[in-house]
């Protein structure tokens, strides 16, 4: 059977090959964002602000479950391409019971301290309430949280990555069904939110189990082994997945205390507003990026010199291109976008128009960077790659948030993330340049 990796790929070919990932990460994006929108419609901008306050526990979680999850995979499937096919299971099994334990671990602290974390995350009194009724039932599904990070890497290990996209649809379309079930018929308010949420971690955490149950996989579970070197090892794979995170965590803490500081609650949600519409209209970008890495892998690892430049002259392209037209759908559209959270006589919308009108520049620039960042990875080279993540999600964004509000006041929050990214494109072109010669994919060998 051919290789589907191996061919001289076009721009046609590449949108075709990476289409899958594409629409994957616009689902995540859509659902992502109808869920904060029926927040702010079903409940009020209040019940926005607290999501959004809460949201560096959840990035934690999600981090935790992500490092355990991507390292976890790797190390099963070495042993497995390995022939240990019995110590593969096992190891497996290992990592899934540490993964739920670690939930409940997690679900016990967050209950007994529940209030203390809620006021360190610098909610105020109007927004402590929504925050206590939606945290309390997150951690509450925090076990099924994690068996569903869990699941949805080992999936993909097991040779059923099929099932495992049908996994992820599914709970998502669950999700937004009992949101709205939950917060308008019943009335429930944020915590209908919540346990909308919690009901869909269950959904693929159960499935998995089932899955993983039957013998007719190639992954199933078997009494494991207690080496705690599997685990210490699959969190360190995973550390790069972790970091990530917990700069997503302190980045969010710092905007909602600024705007919290600059703007009060409805500042918060304007910032809510914005990080979660930047999901959305990145979700471009970062699913052709993944899609593609594996191409080029292939193909640096071949040494198809030639090709290796044509896919990045071709991916770059479409990236520049997809960045222009990103950027001008963000700024013509922004209003109709920002009304799908908030009525356009609010406070909020007029606040949330305003800073979309800066914030929108840094689509021009994210889109290069979130395909370099990817690209080096793809090239084996993490250290790169790291560093451009690094700086464009936490490095230059703490320092534009220290910055720019003390000499623009709230224009500077919303300039921070363009001036991030732009500061990252610059340091991107200079690493591209700097390693030409090395990978050659911007020129052919002669």
């Amino acid at each position: 059977m051919a290789n589907p990796l191996d061919q001289d790929f076009t721009l046609f070919s590449l949108l075709k090959f990476a289409f899958p990932t594409i629409a994957m990460m616009l689902f995540m994006g859509c659902y992502t964002i109808i869920d904060t929108i029926f927040i702010s419609r079903f409940v009020n901008t209040n019940a926005l602000s607290a999501v959004n306050i809460v949201c560096p526990v959840i990035n934690l979680i999600v981090g935790l479950g992500t490092m355990l999850a991507t390292g976890g995979s790797a190390l099963v499937a070495r042993k497995m391409g390995e022939g240990k096919r019995d110590r593969a299971k096992q190891d497996f099994t290992l990592i899934v019971l540490f993964g739920f334990v670690l939930g409940l671990l997690i679900t016990v602290l967050g209950v007994c301290f529940l209030d203390e974390i809620i006021w360190r995350l610098g909610a105020s009194e109007i927004l402590f309430p929504y925050c206590r009724d939606y945290l309390l039932i997150i951690f509450l599904f925090t076990p099924a949280s994690m068996l569903q990070v869990l699941f949805q890497n080992l999936i993909v290990t097991a040779g059923k990555p099929g099932f495992g996209l049908v996994l992820s649809v599914g709970a998502g379309i669950v999700n937004i069904l009992l949101d709205y079930l939950f917060m308008v018929p019943f009335g429930l308010g944020v915590k209908g939110a919540a346990l909308g949420t919690g009901i869909g971690y269950l959904i693929p955490a159960v499935a998995g189990l089932l899955f993983f149950i039957g013998r007719k996989s190639i992954l199933s579970f078997k009494r494991p082994v207690l080496d705690f070197s599997v685990l210490r090892k699959s969190c360190g794979n995973g550390a790069s997945e972790m970091v990530s995170q917990i700069s997503t965590a302190v980045t969010t803490f710092f905007f909602n205390r600024t705007m919290l500081q600059l703007m009060g609650e409805k500042g918060v949600a304007a910032i809510t507003i914005l990080i979660y519409s930047q999901f959305l209209l990145t979700t471009l970008y970062i699913g052709f990026s993944m899609g593609i890495a594996p191409v080029i892998s292939f193909h640096y690892g071949a040494n198809h010199t030639i090709r290796l430049k044509r896919i990045f002259k071709n991916a770059l392209g479409f990236v520049v291109v997809s960045s222009i037209l990103v950027f001008l759908i963000s700024t013509i559209g922004n209003e109709q976008l920002v009304m799908l959270f908030t009525g356009s006589n609010t406070d909020v919308y007029e606040i949330t128009t305003q800073g979309f009108r800066i914030f929108a520049f840094s689509f021009l620039c994210s889109g290069i960077n979130i395909f370099s960042s990817a690209a080096f990875t793809a090239l084996s080279n993490g250290k790169v790659s790291a560093v451009i993540s690094f700086l464009r999600t936490f490095a230059f964004i703490m320092l534009g948030l220290i910055v720019l509000p003390c000499m623009m006041g709230v224009n500077g929050v919303w300039l921070a993330v363009p001036a991030a990214e732009l500061l990252t494109l610059g340091v991107v072109l200079f690493l591209i340049e700097r390693n030409k010669d090395h990978y050659k994919y911007v020129r052919e060998n002669k």
